[in-house]
């Protein structure tokens, strides 16, 4: 009897394995955020400005970075909103870490590097995509 209820747990944890990998590894089309952003360079490569973060925020997908409430934030850009649309800046919570966005109205900006700015377009040669388990995985390992 116990030999049975072991298979069967068994067989079950392989299917929702089986199932839920599947869910996971689905990706989610995203949508454009905005159609130029400033730039204190035409790469978009230097610190523009450091912030602070005046809440928590946590990403909704992997575009976006989560932020601590008093963590420094480097910001490298700053996407020029579509009318109606969020004010989204992009920037790293580390100097060398994963840059990804956040709301503007999430940070307060404390030291200006860069007064000059470059506008530039915001193409995307293919769609943003976000795989769900790519996501999990870099977010639970460290």
């Amino acid at each position: 009897m116990l030999y049975t209820l072991d298979s069967t747990m068994h067989y079950s944890l392989v299917l929702f394995l089986v199932f839920g990998l599947h869910q996971t590894l689905r990706a989610a089309q995203m949508d454009k955020l905005g159609d130029y952003k400033l730039c204190g360079d035409p790469e978009c490569s230097y610190v523009m400005s450091m912030a602070t973060a005046l809440d928590d925020f946590i990403a909704p997908d992997c575009r976006f970075i989560n932020l601590k409430k008093e963590q420094m934030v480097y910001v490298y850009s700053k996407l020029v909103p579509e009318e109606g649309a969020g004010v989204f800046w992009s920037g790293s919570v580390y100097q060398m870490g994963i840059i990804g966005y956040f709301p503007a109205t999430m940070v307060n900006e404390t030291k200006k590097f860069q007064e000059d700015t470059v506008k530039i377009p915001t193409t995307v040669t293919l769609k943003y995509f976000c795989s769900l388990l790519l996501l999990y995985m870099l977010r639970n390992t460290s």
